[in-house]
């Protein structure tokens, strides 16, 4: 299969804070933000390799600043490595500036596991992903690091068969 670069799968979505998406403090409810960041990843995971796609993991979340009611919010989404039928895609949470500039600030982000199904549920092989940017270059490098730490602690890996891992907390003899 020949490689699709990780811009054809980039994913924008915008929304606004309403009253029903905020808890007791007036600050959008951490599920309804999960929601949002899910279905803006799962379109990029789709447009990475046009099959039908389920949501396998979400690997990190970091809610680093609290969105305010009123807050007009923009998900980015990319898949940052596709590997044989799963892919890590990362989503970036932009907050407005409302009252000047109109600039947008990062305030939270996500990386996701996705995985193409057949009609059965069933994964199916995808191809390979491209990257070009030094963004998507160095998310890609890590995400096979990312995709071994989870495997380890899902218990299908064994430690020591992790050649990415290992380059990390051995020295370069033991590694």
């Amino acid at each position: 299969m020949k490689a699709i670069p990780a811009s054809a799968s980039l994913t924008v979505m915008t929304e606004i804070v309403l009253p029903n998406d905020t808890n007791n403090l007036n600050n959008l409810f951490g599920g309804q933000l999960l929601s949002w960041m899910d279905r803006c990843a799962a379109i990029a995971a789709h447009r990475h390799c046009r099959r039908t796609v389920v949501t396998a993991s979400v690997n990190n979340v970091s809610f680093k600043e609290a969105i305010p009611q009123g807050a007009i919010v923009t998900l980015e989404s990319k898949v940052s490595r596709a590997f044989t039928s799963s892919m890590e895609v990362w989503v970036d949470v932009l907050m407005e500036d409302q009252r000047g500039s109109g600039k947008q600030t990062k305030c939270n982000e996500a990386i996701y596991t996705f995985v193409a199904v057949d009609d059965k549920g069933r994964p199916i092989p995808i191809p390979p992903l491209e990257a070009e940017t030094e963004e998507e270059i160095r998310r890609f490098d890590g995400a096979l690091r990312r995709r071994q730490l989870a495997l380890i602690l899902a218990g299908k890996m064994k430690p020591a068969d992790a050649n990415e891992l290992r380059s990390l907390f051995l020295p370069p003899e033991n590694a």
